[in-house]
Formats: C-alpha cells, structure tokens, sequence
C-alpha cells in the first residue's frame, strides 16, 4: 500500500559531498607535496532524507491514524560521525555506509549510487577562494519513461585544521594556526516527482541562506527540517489554483498544471529564445521531431536542463519516446554512444571530445547559439526545413513577442517589497509562458493538421502515401522523415482515439466554416473557386502541389457569407491574433505554516490548520466558481487521506463529481474504499452519498475495456477479396464509407465475373481514382469563368476537347452545373445548364460522312435550343454521370435533403473511375450498376405529397461520415446570444443532437454546420434541457446526468445520485429565471436540484414499477407512470390519478407519452401500440376524455406543444410502407391539419426552435433530422 498516497512536493533529499577527513587528509597531502590545488576528490552521499519524519509510534501518540494507506516508514540516515582524530582510510571507509539510526526505504527509482557524479558533473574540486553558491538541474527518467526531477544547489563551507567554520574563516580560529582556510563543496538534491525547476530553486536558496552560521553538526538537523517543510507540501490538482508556502524570506509558489493533460510548467520558457534566433529554434524542434541523435552543450550547467525541458514542452502534446539526460557528467561521456535516438547534454567543455568519439550527432551550442553536425553516415541528411507556411506563421508570432522583463516593465515604479517585485515577475513570466506555449501549439497544428484527413477512424488507418501526396515539394523530406518516427506514430494513436487534447482543441477552435462542415460529412475533396482564385497568389502552389484525398457523401450546404480565412489547412499570419492566448486566471491558496521542533503534535496540528483554511475558502468562494471549489475539495480529501480520515476524504473526492469530474482521482478512490477498515466501510455503507460513489467506482473497475491502440498504413490488398473483405478494404483507402454504395460498386467491378475482386483490378480501380482527383485539383479555371461558379463550387470532372453546339471545348462538372470551358481564340465561360434546370437527357448520334458519331443532347427548361455535344467514346458515361447527377438534384430539392446530391455525386466519380479502370467491353454497363437515383426515379417515382413539401424547409444528417446512420436519440435547441463570453453576433443558436453510445453532435443552428462533437459515457441519452445559460443536462440510460459547459462545450460534472436510467428532465422557471430542476429515473425516483450549486433539495420515490416522464405546471409534477398519470406535490405527496379507462374489457391500457397544454387547459396522452390520442380537461380531470385517431400510425412515439398546436411523431405507413409521420393537429379544433411524411423511419424526438421551426429526428434505419416550418 506504499505507493496509494499521491506524491508530496518532496520525494527525497540527499546531502553530498566528501567527509571532512577525506578532505583534511588530501589537504595534508597537498602540503606535503607543496602542491597549491588540492586534487579531484570523488564526491559521496552523506546523508539522506526520505519521508515520513515522525515514527509509527509517535502518530500514535499524537491520535494519528497510522492507516494502511501510509507509506512505509522511512525516516533519514547520515553516515557514522567520524572522530576529530583522522583515522585510516581503511576504517573509515568500513564504516561509511552504516546508518546511524534504522533502515530506511529510498525510491526504487533512485539511484544513490550515480547521484553524486551528477551533482558535481565538472568533479568535486575544494578551493582556496570562496566560490558562489550554484543550482542545477536533474531529469531521470526510468526503464518505464517515468520521469523524476532533481534541483541540485552547490555551497561552500569554509574550512580550516578540519573543522568547518559557520561562514566566516575567523570562527574558531586559533592566532597561532598555521593552517590556511580552504573551501569544501557540499550539494543538496531534492528529487520529486514533479518539475518544480522554480519553485524548488527558490526553496533551496532559502535554505542556503540559513546553512550558512551552522556548524556541522547542526546542518543535517537543518536540512531535515527543511525536507520535512516539503515533504507536508502536496501537488496541486491540475487547474487554477496555485499554492504558495512561506519558506521564509521567500514566498514560493507551487504552480499547477492547466488542465489534467497538461505539464506541469515551473521555469521560463522564453530562454531558448535568447539563447537562439528563431530560425535556429525551429531547426532544433526539426531535429526533435526527426529523432535525431541531439546533443546541448554550455558552460552553464543550469541551462542544459531548462532548455532541453523547453523544447520537450514546445511539443506538446506530442511527447518524445527516447533517451532523455539533460546533463551528462564527465564519467557519462560515453552515452553519446548509443546506437538509438537521445537528447543529452554536455558541459562545452567536452564539445570537440563528444564530436569526435560519435557519428550523426546534433551538436547545439547553446552558448554561441550555433547549430552543428558531427561526422554523417550515408543514412543521414542535412535536416529538413520545417513546413514553409508554418515557419512562416511561427517567425511572424515570435517577432511580436517581448521577451525581456525590464523593457516591458521599463514604465512602472521600483517595488519596495521584496514579495511585490517577485509577483510581478511572475505574473509577467506567466503571460509569456502562455504566449509561447500558444504560438508553439499552433506550429504543431500548422504542422500536422492535414493528418486527419487521411485517418480511417473505424479501421484506425493511416494512408501515408496519400498524405505525402498532398504535401508541397519542399516540404516533403521533412514529412517523409518525420512519418517514419515513434513520436508520429504514438500521435496518430491520440488522434484515431479522438483524444480532447490541446492540439484538438486548438485545431477545432481554427476551423474554417468549410472544415468544421465537412468534419464528420468525409467527401470528395476538390478546390472550390474561392479556393482557386487564392491558389493563383500562393506560392506554395506556384509549384504543382497535388492537394486532393477522396472521401464520400459530398457536403453541399448552402455556401456562407463569410469569407474563408484561409486557403490551405494553415492559418496566413494575419489571422494569428484569433489564436493568441489570453492568460486564464489563476487563484492562490497559502499553505498554513508548519511548526517545529518536528514532533507529531506538530504534524497533526498542521493537518488541522490546513483542513480548516480549506473549509473556510470552501465557504467563501461562489458556487457559480465551481472550478475553484473543485481544488479545494481535492486538497482537503487529500489533507483528510493524510490525516487518516478515510471517509471524510471519500466525502470531499465525491464532491468533484458536481464541480470537476476532470480531477477524480478514480484509482486513488478504488484504493481507498479497498483498505476500508470493516467499521468505516459500514459507515459509509450508511450513507446513500458513499454508497453511491462506491458503488461507481468498484462498477468501473470490473468495466476492464480494453483500448485498441494499433495503428495500420494503408496497403493495397494482395489477395482475392469477397464483399466484406472488399468493403473493409475500400473504407480503409477512403474512397468510400457508405456500405450499400461500396454493394453497388462490388457488383459494378465483378460484372462478368465471379463474385470476388482480385487485387489487380482492386488496383487500377484505385490508382484511377486518385489520379482523377490530383488532375481535378490541378485544374486551373481563367479569372472570366471562375466569375460564373459559386464560390463553394468545385470541377469534378473535364470531358476531352470536343465538338458541341456552342463550339469546341470542354464539357465540365461541378456539383451544380454542366459547362462549356470554351477553348480557340475565344477561351471562356458558356453554361450549358444547372442540375435542377434540366429537362431531358438524350444519347443519340449524328452522321459524319460515313461514321455514326455518338452525341449527348442536353434541353434546359430555360433554354429553347438544345446543346449537343460530339463526345465521341465518352458519350455513355457523359449519359449516365449526367442522369444520374439530374435524378439526385431533384431528390435533394423534393426532399430538401442535400445529402442525395453528395450521393449522387460520389456514385458519379465512382462510375468515372470504374470505366477507368476496367477493360471490358461490358464496363458501361457495369458503370449503371452505380446509377442508383436514376434507377429510382425510373423504377418508384418518389413524389412528396405537397403539405410535405411546403412545410419541410431542410434535412441535415447527424450521422454521416458513419459507417451507418444512427437514430437520434433527442434533440434539443438552445437560442443565440445566451453566452455573455462570445462577442456579439457570434452566439449563434445550437441544435443538440444525441445519438447512440453517448455521442452527441452539436449543430450551428444558423449555418446547419457542425460546430462540436463529443462523447458523454457509452450508453444511450434519454433527455436534454437547458438548465441555465451554461449548462446542458443529458440524462442517460447509465443512471448519471451529464452537465456540458456551453462555454468549453466540455463534460466536467455529473450527477450520480440516480440509481436506474435518467428518463426526464425539466426545469422550473420563476420570472424567467431557473430556479429549480427536478430529474426522473426510470424506477419512480424524483429529485430536486438547487442548480446552481447542484445540491439536492427535494428528493422522492413513486411507488410503480417504470416513470417515463414528468412535467411541471402549477406548482405539480404530473408524472407518467405507465398505468396513469399522478398529479403530484413538489414534496412527493400524491394529488391525483389520471387513468384511460377503457369500455372494451382486455389487458390493461399502459400510457406511453403526454404532454401538458396549460394555454387551453388540456392534458394529451398516447397509449402503447395504439393510434389513438386522449384529451383531458385539465380543469376536471375525472370527466371522460375525448380520443383523436390517427391514420395510418401504429404508434405515437413523442410529442411536443407548440403554438396553438400539438406536433405528434410516430412510427406509421405511407404507400405501405413503414414511414416516419408527424401529425400537426389543432388544439382548439381538435383536427388534424397536416400529416407530414419526411422520414423513411419512425420519429423519434422533436424539438422546437423558437416556435418558428421544429426540428424531428428519425430512428436508425434513417438517422436524420428534418427542419419543419411552423404556421
């Protein structure tokens, strides 16, 4: 149970340095010898401080409860006193190592041993001058890539006959010695497990300042004092609370991390910038990123480490995988040996030494700020330069940067208090740090944002090829080198995980209006024309940069208004500010002050004062501030791990699932609830709060998922393919997703075959896919006909030069129009004519001498001439693409659903490709196979009755970009200009979507383009509110309620004191103010939430067997139980029942959904398999209810008031077959106004936007949602 216990500030503390009779000896040596130096002494350790402090007997004592989840017990050793006589080195080198008091326990991972050479990595030396006190820096890492960290400060103890003096060389002297004073070197390493660089500095100055009037007897027991100080000192949790601690003259901060997967950032991270010219800095991250073998050298041992850590934080998140040693002593020199990727460092002495002994070394002077390479093999090449643009936005940020302190502060007033002058420093320095960390982030996503488009997220592939493809000639060797890299390789893992991490959220919040639409709708990629007009003035295309990846089912929103801000996937330097960071707030928390001598009492007495300072900012701080309240629960569960206070620790930690779920320390729990003696685990089993959390925390334990990691490069098959082979095969290449359209192209490539695909053909067909789009991309459109297209439009297909009614050119295809790109002495624009504006599509032929010559005539309904084109061999698939294009702009306009247009489209590419590929004389044949919308319009004319028509206004598909539409689940609309943090006119209005497994889609319900996408658990959600301005409830069928932050638009609390699935939500609402929310469970619990501090006020249980849902009016919850409907008081007490009674003797009537018409006094309600709905007058609930049938519906499946009408979904028949119906009836007239048919399954949720629109989303074997106009 040693290692349960989070890691305090302080995991070891070693004093090091020769003893004093090794020191006497040498210098009598030296004398003898009339030698002026002394020699190179090995250095030794002396002492060892290793926590806890205090004995099991003495916490015992002092009412401590020494619990299992202590650590075992290590106390500090120092090596046997030597006499003030020297003795031989025999003995005393015999007794060196023997404790003075017990045995202690050191860290597994430290190793003692090598310790002292990197303390004194130049050699431990004793001087006749005073030297100045020094610091250095340690990272070790284990076999496990674990790192520890150690600050290391060197000092000088006066010497003279052997005894050491307290700071001056006049102590103790005698007028008659003739002995000369000299200097011993001591250091003093504290080893932690956090990178406290700063923090652990200005500790060790502060303790410097009191060694100095110590004799040595007494510095040990001052060092052990001081470990002691920081062993009682926890980590902050990650997020804005820093602590700070009295050391004395110093306040010293211990800062947090940013968030949980975030570093830990104490030092400056601005000093490579000094040290380097910006291009110099991004040559080093090149040789980071590469994996070269790099080594740092300087004079100043100190910066070795903190420069080497600066550039492992420029990269997050990508995190190097190898060999990692900062600072490598004079005894280390051959590490630079190994055969396998490092970052060391060196002092510069040994520059010409370590370039002389390796090959292929980076060698970086941080002194001069020169940049060399040792001796190259063949394997090794000059290092790449970095993606132009990218540099180029870095070295645009970094220029604007202020790097130095005196001249940002140059215009304020001197600090008179030494603790003013070092906050401002501070808060300076966090600015910058903020500033860097930003500007460094945003390199890595200019870098590598374009990777996600060649991701398979369902069979976690990643085409290298493709992507290489993509990338701009001068920036190709460094890709190449890059891809081949662990780094690159553990990245692409983060990001087939669709990891939240800062990259992703950077890379989401930098999104085009383009991008963030096709994020999940993966189409055929080609350049739009507004994409094409700024192609002509960048010079990374001046080259032939073949940009293109295919991927199915083609967005076609309407185009926005706004410009795009950029032209590739990296962001020009004009819109760097977008992203420029705004330094969080960040609170403080001072640590009470820790009493000595150390006794228990002590101890004990700090836990009481800390835990009470805590209870105190708990009491203070807002509930509205719940990231802080987060922090402080964490402590104090953590002070109360401490103290032994097993329950009151478990209380705090389940606190943060209402203020930040973020920081639960989920296996410190589990480990805590474990070693729960048998009457605290009673106990807690009394209180429903513990019970709860135990029980969440042991159910996770036995949810052992395991996380599939692999990564696989795309690679053509080898082997014949069946159809399931085939369709993996054709995800994974990214051609196409949607499985019935890889069906169709299965049987279009085994026309005349067998019904397997060999790997040849699987090839052509590929290749002639991706060749068609690189030559789509390098298509380049004259100023005078890119005026015509829309600017969202793209050219997707280029007949030959051929002959046609209009004159000599070439036919093209957007996902609009057909037109003529006119060529000859006139080169120019001439349409032919848009999808929606065809008439008739014909393939005929005209007599050209004695030749047939096959033509395409085209009649527009606008146009009275027909257009005729002599396409010659290309004639029949120029009359399919085209039909087929026709068929499915006309199903997009029928069904305002633009997703049949991408449809078509994709089936239009893939005939193209097909008759590529094959050679048969059957291949337009097996082309039709593909002509899906024609074959339907021919076969099943698809009419939409006109109510339909004239009420659906748009249909948008949550689910593409999957493999199969899911059915939405719920779907929830919250207005614009709510959030008080997004400027004006940039709150739009969102539509909630949640699918299966805890996906939820979040639309701009302005542009229909999504906005977000994320997960809350794995189980289905059931009910979404709005409960206040920032906060998004999800109930779901796991028992928890989500809480989503509408301004993070992230998870970071829940409610778990459901016991069984969440059914309903809903909130009260005063004067127009939330004031309370009550939430349901499927096994009759009703609770009441305070929603601003999500405590429960009200909590009550129904005696039924289900709740399905609950409403609120006039001061009631009426509740649907199944068998009636209770009107009840917010208390829980039972008003009234409300039962269907059926004439017809038979099982009973169980109801299924109802819903509350207070403006006309009615109360509406389904029944389970029944097509009939039952209106009761509110006023008098036991007079006979009136029915409404509904045609053609076998049952209701949700319903929703608005207006003066009812909206009824339900799973029903249209030309019999199973149809998704709305019913929209009047309320007053009790009268059916419109049956809708807009979905191909039943409807499942409605919602309403503002009563101007409602919005319907349909089951799985459709999964999209219909946008309805309301009267």
């Amino acid at each position: 149970m040693e290692d349960l216990l989070p890691s305090a500030v302080l995991e070891i503390c070693v004093l090091v340095g020769v003893s004093r009779d090794r020191v006497q000896e040498a210098y009598q040596a030296a004398q003898k010898k009339d030698v002026k130096s002394f020699p190179s002494l090995e250095p030794e350790v002396l002492s060892v401080f290793v926590p806890p402090f205090i004995s099991k007997q003495e916490s015992q004592m002092a009412n401590i409860n020494s619990n299992a989840l202590n650590k075992s017990k290590r106390r500090s050793f120092r090596r046997k006193k030597e006499k003030p006589k020297i003795e031989s080195a025999s003995t005393l080198n015999g007794g060196q190592k023997t404790p003075e008091t017990e045995d202690i326990t050191v860290p597994k991972d430290v190793d003692l041993n090598g310790l002292p050479q990197l303390c004194f990595p130049e050699g431990f030396y004793v001087s006749f001058e005073s030297r100045e006190d020094n610091i250095h820096f340690l990272v070790f890492t284990d076999v496990y890539g674990t790192r520890t960290y150690g600050v290391v400060a060197q000092y000088y103890q006066p010497m003279q006959d052997g005894r050491i003096l307290n700071g001056h060389v006049h102590w103790e002297t005698r007028q008659s010695s003739k002995t000369a004073a000299y200097f011993v070197p001591f250091a003093i390493c504290v080893i932690s497990r956090y990178p406290y660089f700063n923090a652990l500095k200005d500790c060790l100055s502060c303790l410097l300042v009191q060694l100095k009037p110590y004799k040595d007897l007494d510095v040990d027991d001052c060092i052990k004092e001081f470990a002691a100080k920081l062993s009682l000192i926890p980590s902050p949790p990650p997020g804005p609370l820093h602590l700070v601690f009295n050391m004395k003259p110093l306040q010293v901060i211990f800062p947090s991390q940013e968030d949980p997967d975030s570093p830990i950032i104490d030092l400056d991270l601005h000093l490579p910038f000094l040290c380097f010219k910006p291009e110099q800095v991004l040559q080093i991250i090149t040789c980071i990123l590469t994996e070269r073998k790099i080594v740092f050298f300087s004079s100043n041992w100190a910066l070795l480490t903190l420069v080497s850590e600066c550039f492992m934080l420029y990269l997050h998140p990508i995190q190097w995988q190898h060999t990692f040693v900062p600072i490598l002593s004079r005894q280390m020199l051959d590490f630079v040996m190994a055969p396998t990727s490092f970052l060391m460092g060196c002092h510069i002495d040994y520059f010409e030494e370590v370039n002389k002994e390796a090959d292929d070394l980076i060698l970086i002077n941080i002194d001069t700020g020169d940049i060399a390479q040792s001796r190259s093999s063949e394997d090794e090449t000059e290092i790449p330069d970095i993606p132009l643009q990218a540099a180029e936005i870095f070295l645009t940020r970094v220029e604007s940067v202020q790097l130095y302190y005196d001249l940002e502060l140059c215009h304020l007033g001197s600090c008179t208090d030494l603790g003013d002058a070092q906050l401002r420093k501070r808060n300076w320095q966090q600015k910058l740090n903020s500033e860097i960390q930003q500007i460094n982030l945003q390199l890595i996503v200019n870098i590598f944002r374009e990777v996600k488009d060649h991701l398979n997220y369902e069979h976690r592939v990643f085409n290298s090829d493709e992507f290489m493809k993509t990338r701009a000639p001068g920036d190709q060797p460094f890709y190449r080198k890059v891809l081949e890299t662990y780094m690159f390789h553990s990245f692409l893992k983060a990001r087939l995980n669709r990891r939240m991490d800062a990259f992703a959220r950077l890379e989401l919040s930098t999104q085009s209006e383009e991008e963030r639409s096709g994020s999940l709708f993966n189409s055929p990629r080609r350049l739009t024309m507004e994409k094409m007009i700024s192609k002509r003035f960048n010079p990374q295309y001046m080259i032939s940069k073949r940009m293109g990846m295919s991927m199915p089912n083609l967005q076609d929103i309407k185009p926005i208004d706004s410009p795009a801000r950029r032209n590739s996937s990296l962001r020009r330097p004009e819109a760097s500010h977008a992203t420029r960071s705004v330094s969080k707030s960040v609170s403080t928390f001072k640590i009470p002050e820790i009493h000595f001598p150390l006794m228990a009492q002590c101890v004990h007495s700090y836990y009481v004062d800390f835990i009470n300072h805590l209870s105190r900012a708990i009491n203070i701080v807002s509930p509205d501030n719940s990231a802080l309240l987060a922090r402080y629960f964490y402590l104090r569960g953590l002070i109360g791990l401490m103290q032994g206070k097993l329950l009151n620790a478990l209380l705090d930690f389940q606190n943060l699932y209402k203020t930040d779920i973020r920081i639960f320390p989920t296996d410190l729990v589990r480990k805590i609830v474990e070693a729960l003696p048998p009457a605290d685990r009673s106990q807690a089993d009394q209180k429903p709060e513990l019970k709860r959390l135990i029980s969440l925390v042991m159910d996770k334990q036995r949810e052992t998922t395991k996380v599939d990691d692999h990564v696989k490069n795309f690679q053509l098959p080898k082997t014949h393919m069946q159809l399931d082979d085939f369709v993996k095969r054709i995800q994974e290449s990214g051609m196409v997703k949607d499985i019935d359209t890889i069906h169709r192209l299965f049987d279009a490539l085994t026309v005349g075959h067998q019904k397997q695909i060999d790997p040849e053909t699987f090839k052509d067909f590929y290749n002639y896919w991706k060749e068609t789009e690189a030559e789509a991309q390098d298509v380049n459109l004259p100023p005078a006909v890119v005026e015509h297209l829309d600017k969202n439009e793209c050219v997707y297909k280029l007949s030959s030069s051929v002959k046609t009614s209009k004159g000599v050119g070439k036919i093209a295809m957007t996902q609009k129009r057909l037109f003529l790109l006119l060529e000859g002495g006139r080169p120019g624009y001439e349409e032919i004519a848009t999808f929606r504006d065809i008439e008739d599509v014909k393939r005929t032929t005209v007599a050209f001498l004695l030749l047939r010559i096959p033509t395409l005539k085209i009649k527009a309904m606008s146009k009275k001439e027909v257009f005729e084109a002599n396409l010659k061999s290309e004639c029949d698939l120029w009359h399919l693409m085209v039909k087929e294009m026709w068929a499915g702009k006309k199903m997009a306009d029928d069904h305002k659903d633009p997703q049949y247009i991408q449809q078509a489209l994709t089936n239009v590419l893939l005939m193209d490709a097909v008759v590529g590929a094959l050679q048969s004389s059957k291949i337009i044949y097996a082309a039709s196979k593909l002509s899906y919308f024609d074959k339907l319009k021919n076969e099943v004319p698809m009419m939409v009755p006109k109510t339909t028509a004239e009420t659906l206004k748009h249909k948008i598909n949550p689910s593409a970009g999957e493999t199969f539409p899911q059915a939405v689940e719920v779907l929830l609309y919250t207005p614009g200009q709510l959030d008080p943090a997004e400027r004006h006119g940039d709150a739009h209005p969102k539509l909630w979507c949640a699918l299966n497994e805890g996906k939820v889609v979040v639309f701009d319900a302005s542009t229909w383009s999504i906005q977000h996408y994320f997960k809350v658990g794995n189980s289905k959600l059931k009910c979404m509110v709005m409960a206040e301005q920032s906060q998004v409830w999800i109930g779901s069928q796991d028992s928890i309620i989500y809480i989503i932050n509408t301004h993070s638009m992230s998870c970071n609390k829940q409610l778990n004191d459901h016991r069984a699935e969440v059914v309903d939500i809903i909130v009260e609402n005063r004067d127009s103010v939330s004031s309370e929310a009550y939430s349901s469970s499927l096994d009759g619990t009703v609770i009441a939430w305070n929603i601003s501090t999500l405590k429960v006020n009200r909590r009550f249980q129904l005696a039924c067997e289900t709740l399905t849902s609950i409403k609120f009016h006039n001061n009631r919850l009426w509740c649907c139980i199944g068998s009636c409907i209770l009107v009840v008081m917010t208390n829980g007490i039972i008003r009234q029942k409300i039962k269907v009674e059926d004439d017809v003797k038979g099982p009973p009537v169980s109801l299924l959904h109802f819903q509350l018409f207070p403006e006309r006094d009615q109360m509406w309600a389904s029944c389970l398999g029944s097509n009939d709905l039952c209106i009761w007058n509110m006023s008098n609930l036991s007079a006979p209810f009136q029915k409404i049938n509904l045609q053609d519906c076998s049952e209701v499946t949700c319903m929703m008031k608005v207006k003066n009408q009812m909206w009824v979904g339900c799973r029903g028949h249209s030309q019999a077959k199973m149809k998704g119906k709305i019913y929209v009836i009047d309320a007053e007239k009790k009268m059916v106004e419109k049956e809708l048919v807009g979905h191909t399954d039943a409807v499942k949720a409605l919602c309403s936007a503002e009563d101007r629109y409602v919005l319907s989303g349909s089951g799985k074997d459709e999964g999209k949602i219909a946008i309805w106009k309301v009267d």
